[in-house]
């Protein structure tokens, strides 16, 4: 059997241990934690994800584990709602949830390596699927593929009240966001983003809450209610990072998947969509053809699209924190939800 060394054992490996042919290929595993994150977060599955989640068995479990969106507002930090869409067919899912989940359709002929690695095997298929710090990326790809930091600062976490009424949505201010949306039907999740000169690295919760907390405060009633219920043991906090465009996710002996081949900014909640897509268009190629082909197709699927939703990705950013701008956008929006409603 081929041998395939997945680096990596979020939703991208996962996913892809789950679905390579265990008869076709020896699988290895490698992943520095043997548990799941601390803290809560809540992902949103759109179709694409769900045709992925279908592929690798688990798609109805995550409709039992997850919670269906309604509708989305988009609002002023005052609260105010610019314009309502429906979001049909998308569901939300705890980040918990789904890894385990995924864990569970791994066969039990997957070899699983627990810790640091150390070293790159030299034979057979190397995947990285270790994130947007992607130790692969930068060995087969070289420094010119390395990380980038953006000045955003993002905060994440879940508390245990439902959504508070006509409260839910995105709220865009002068280089501020704040999200809310329902996790469950009893929980709420919710984001932040803003520019910060907190980290890069070990950022403080509490210290990260707080100041989000004054960051935000006097502004939507809803917010400040959501950030009243927020502890810093459920609160992940992280600067942003990036990966510059890669001219191929794929080259002789190794490919890159989820993160680490287009590790984006938030704004487009597509980051865990991409990466599952990414899988099961990989082990269904791996799974039906000889290696070189099935990764000259990979590229030619994915790399287009991911890197097309990684720069609209940073446009959204630009968009949603922006600051001069900020006053011009908002009566673009403005004027934009009173046609809405008129039309």
């Amino acid at each position: 059997m081929d041998a395939i060394t997945i680096v990596g054992g979020g939703i991208a490996g996962l996913a892809l241990a789950a679905t390579l042919d265990p008869g076709r290929f020896h699988v290895t595993v490698h992943e520095r934690r043997s548990t799941l994150p601390a803290v809560e977060t809540s992902l949103a599955m759109w179709p694409e994800a769900q045709k992925a989640l279908h592929t690798v068995g688990i798609l109805p479990a995550i409709r039992a584990a997850g919670s269906g969106f309604e509708a989305m507002a988009l609002r002023d930090v005052s609260g105010k709602a610019w314009l309502r869409a429906e979001v049909a067919g998308v569901i939300g899912v705890s980040r918990a949830d789904l890894l385990r989940l995924l864990d569970s359709a791994v066969p039990e002929s997957v070899t699983r390596v627990f810790g640091a690695v150390t070293s790159l095997p030299g034979s057979g298929l190397l995947v990285g699927a270790d994130g947007v710090h992607s130790t692969v990326r930068r060995s087969r790809w070289g420094s010119r593929s390395a990380e980038r930091l953006s000045p955003y600062l993002a905060l994440r976490g879940i508390i245990n009240e439902p959504v508070p009424e006509d409260t839910g949505g995105e709220y865009w201010g002068r280089g501020e966001l704040f999200g809310i949306a329902p996790a469950s039907r009893q929980r709420t999740y919710w984001y932040a983003s803003y520019r910060s000169d907190l980290g890069p690295g070990g950022i403080d919760s509490a210290a990260a809450l707080e100041l989000t907390r004054r960051r935000f405060s006097g502004k939507a009633p809803g917010i400040s209610r959501v950030l009243a219920g927020a502890t810093p043991d459920g609160t992940l906090a992280q600067r942003i990072w990036t990966v510059p465009a890669l001219g191929s996710d794929a080259r002789a002996g190794a490919v890159l998947v989820g993160d680490a081949a287009h590790g984006m900014t938030p704004n487009l909640g597509r980051g865990a969509c991409e990466a599952l897509v990414d899988s099961a268009t990989l082990a269904q190629l791996l799974n039906s053809r000889p290696l070189p082909q099935a990764l000259a197709a990979y590229n030619k699927r994915r790399l287009l699209r991911s890197q097309a939703l990684r720069v609209a990705s940073s446009a959204m950013t630009r968009l949603v924190l922006a600051e001069s701008t900020q006053p011009l956008r908002d009566g673009i929006l403005g004027l934009a939800g009173r046609f809405s409603r008129t039309a």
